[in-house]
């Protein structure tokens, strides 16, 4: 009984405080999947511990279903490349215009009021501890509209979140060279994508937004690439340290129903 009502009192101050998808620990990826991938439109930002070196990786060609619009092997992994150990960090992985981050299994959802300025979908990955020379790989479950440009952003953050270690992106997927007939279309990290009009469609529309096209309030970014400034990141750092909190208290939660059953 007392066991319950702690339950129940920690979803309470969960629900008060943090408005995230809970995740279960252990559903990250662990080392040993798919490498450390392509840190390109990455930049090393506010300076780590001495003897730490964060760096991210993402594969430099995934693909996208043409009928469904989801991407296949799109894996976002964070990389410990020092000598040290990093202590706690926050990875996330930010998704802008056509590309649309759906999960990221081990990871918590951002609620979108607290998303980078520009983006539409994100997920907050809390990590414990990234040994010295040890990487963590996350699957990114995610959508790709061919008819706009993509990119994608992943910023690295000190376990307070107040300083961002490294940023990768906002960075693009893209194809110069589309193809909407066919059953998947190949794209390219750090290549603007092409829109193509479908089969038929004469393009009507403005489906290609660029950015300070309408649509929405969506501004334009800076970029770890060609720009030098980190991605403004406001409220986004509370949301990572909430993803923390409810990892944690979803453990303990879990705990205590296994006692009960």
């Amino acid at each position: 009984m007392s066991a319950r009502r702690q339950v129940k009192t920690a979803g309470s101050l969960l629900a008060a405080t943090a408005t995230v998808v809970l995740f279960l620990p252990g559903a990250a990826g662990a080392n040993g999947e798919p490498g450390p991938g392509s840190s390109e439109g990455g930049k090393a930002m506010d300076a780590a511990p001495s003897g730490v070196k964060l760096t991210t990786g993402l594969p430099k060609k995934i693909t996208v279903d043409n009928s469904t619009k989801e991407t296949q092997n799109l894996v976002a992994t964070v990389n410990n490349e020092g000598t040290k150990d990093s202590g706690k960090i926050h990875l996330a992985v930010v998704g802008f215009d056509g590309l649309v981050i759906k999960d990221v299994p081990g990871c918590a959802m951002i609620p979108e009021n607290k998303l980078p300025k520009g983006s539409n979908s994100g997920f907050a990955c809390s990590i414990d501890n990234l040994a010295a020379g040890k990487f963590r790989s996350y699957k990114v479950d995610a959508t790709f509209d061919l008819a706009k440009t993509g990119k994608i952003c992943l910023p690295v953050q000190s376990g307070d979140t107040k300083k961002t270690f490294w940023q990768q992106g906002p960075v693009p997927f893209g194809t110069t060279s589309p193809s909407p007939n066919a059953p998947v279309t190949p794209l390219l990290l750090n290549t603007e994508n092409k829109p193509a009009a479908p089969a038929g469609d004469k393009g009507g529309g403005d489906s290609g937004e660029k950015p300070g096209d309408k649509g929405g309030d969506k501004r334009e970014l800076p970029s770890t690439g060609p720009r030098e400034d980190v991605l403004p990141l406001g409220a986004f750092g509370a949301s990572l340290l909430a993803a923390g909190a409810a990892g944690l208290w979803w453990t303990r939660r879990r705990s205590e129903e296994s006692r009960e059953s």
